[in-house]
């Protein structure tokens, strides 16, 4: 049960943070994170918190590669849907019906993107042992509260400017 709740655990947080992300992702020109490197890196850098092998952080890498090359043809697709989105909106008359057509079609994107990440986490998950991934659900869970917190102070201030 412990194991089981640790990695739901972990795939709800890393689903979260996907989710949110998951626009910028497409935006990236070489489908990197905020700091460029490919999604998942946040986890790479974790994995030396909590122990992980070379084999393991080989194994994940290449998960991680995986997921990457088969998002590559999503990116360049969500990429043709933003350019036509600003095309509609850029139109003597925007098209109500056409928007709302991309829109569908972006969400639809985005949600493949996301089931395919969410996939890699599990098959990342499945590679460490249940202490690690309790260790980096208990890492990623005070992250997130960190930028919780930091999202919190901004709109504070955004409230006090505004």
């Amino acid at each position: 049960m412990q194991s089981s709740l640790s990695l739901k655990s972990l795939v709800l947080a890393v689903g979260l943070v996907l989710s949110a992300a998951a626009p910028a992702v497409f935006a990236m020109p070489h489908g990197g994170g905020p700091r460029g490197g490919m999604p998942g890196m946040e986890l790479m850098h974790a994995l030396d918190d909590v122990g992980a092998s070379d084999a393991q952080r080989q194994q994940i890498r290449e998960i991680f590669k995986t997921a990457r090359e088969d998002l590559r043809s999503q990116r360049e697709q969500g990429q043709a849907l933003h350019k036509q989105m600003l095309q509609a909106f850029g139109a003597a008359n925007v098209d109500a019906n056409a928007v709302e057509a991309l829109r569908k079609q972006q969400l639809a994107l985005h949600d493949a993107a996301s089931q395919r990440m969410t996939r890699a986490m599990v098959e990342a998950a499945r590679v460490l042992s249940p202490e690690q991934r309790a260790k980096l659900t208990e890492k990623m869970g005070k992250r997130m509260e960190r930028m919780q917190e930091r999202m919190q102070e901004r709109s504070r201030g955004h409230d006090r400017n505004g």
